[in-house]
């Protein structure tokens, strides 16, 4: 299926599997690569050295197109992007919006940017400095995340820009990736679904949990870091939720410590870095470590199996997913529902 998503990557499917924490490395990047669809490879929770050391992994595992996530707010964004283009990656997408000077670095290296947004304003302005697609998600997507429904939101951002537009947030078949091309998308993005694969390398425990989960557990809370956060209901939230500022901070002091002698950032970078998220946001200082540390806490579940301490970050469509098909299983599938329907459409 042939699509301008396709046509800008490189891909066979207009399929996106999304730049997850701990959960997009290279195991799962190459297997969504070798299916077709376009694995992007998680370099936020990486050290510099560990984004270059996974970037080859990658080359190593496949020789189809595949793209790295960056934090355009990290200090340390120009490095990664320089590693972007010397190992000739294909696609640079952003959680939040890139500069207009890390854009144009990019496509001056012949990089295709593809930022992620939650609002057609934001779309406009990274299209107006030269981004090559936009991924758009909708409410039901995990992670951070806005109030507009995915329905309602894509077609508004399709009108506004001109460039291709990728649907997140509610997708996980092939039914989905028709409903947003009729949309005016050029392809879906998926992160819960890929992580619930078998070339995952979540615990299974952890995926288990997932697969338990009805639509009514998965639930917005913004006790952990102050802003708007779609998560399955564990124990760490609820814990979260009922308890102080005073236990609040505690708790983030303890998780900053961890993730701070993983990733090698000073105290003060931390700090820039949760405040750097805040957007205007009213934050304690313990919502403030929270946030510069949020992978830690995705840590704690997605590596260490610990679903009682740690976040685990969710779309709606976890209420839905049954099972744990490889990622040439669930992209040969999607592609074929896609093709059952849009030929049934022809018969309406």
């Amino acid at each position: 299926m042939e699509t301008a998503l396709t046509r800008l990557t490189g891909v066979r499917h207009p399929i996106v599997q999304t730049g997850m924490g701990w959960v997009a490395g290279p195991r799962l990047v190459s297997a969504t690569a070798n299916a077709g669809a376009l694995g992007i490879l998680a370099s936020a929770t990486m050290t510099t050295d560990e984004l270059r050391a996974a970037v080859r992994e990658v080359k190593s595992r496949t020789v189809a197109p595949f793209g790295v996530n960056l934090r355009a707010d990290a200090t340390d964004a120009r490095e990664r992007v320089r590693i972007i283009v010397d190992e000739s990656v294909r696609v640079a997408s952003f959680a939040l919006a890139p500069s207009r000077e890390l854009i144009a670095v990019l496509k001056d290296a012949g990089v295709v940017v593809i930022p992620s947004i939650g609002a057609r304003r934001h779309a406009e302005k990274v299209a107006a400095w030269g981004a090559d697609a936009v991924i758009v998600q909708g409410g039901e997507g995990g992670g951070h995340t806005g109030e507009v429904a995915t329905t309602v939101l894509l077609p508004q951002v399709v009108d506004a820009v001109d460039i291709p537009v990728v649907a997140a947030g509610g997708f996980h078949d092939g039914r989905g990736l028709v409903a947003a091309l009729a949309l005016g998308a050029a392809g879906v993005a998926m992160g819960t679904r890929f992580l619930l694969t078998s070339d995952s390398t979540v615990p299974d425990a952890v995926k288990a949990r997932y697969l338990e989960a009805t639509v009514k557990d998965v639930t917005v809370t913004t006790a952990v870091d102050g802003l708007p956060h779609r998560m399955l209901r564990t124990e760490l939230v609820r814990s979260l939720e009922r308890h102080g500022r005073a236990r609040t901070l505690l708790r983030s002091v303890r998780h900053a410590a961890g993730f701070r002698k993983l990733s090698g950032l000073s105290w003060s970078a931390m700090v820039r870095d949760g405040l750097a998220m805040k957007h205007g946001k009213d934050l304690t200082w313990g919502q403030v470590l929270l946030a510069a540390n949020t992978p830690m806490l995705l840590r704690a579940s997605m590596v260490e199996g610990r679903t009682d301490l740690g976040v685990m970050a969710s779309g709606q469509v976890a209420g839905v997913i049954g099972d744990l098909p490889s990622c040439a299983e669930l992209v040969e599938r999607m592609m074929k529902e896609a093709s059952e329907v849009v030929r049934g459409l022809g018969r309406v």
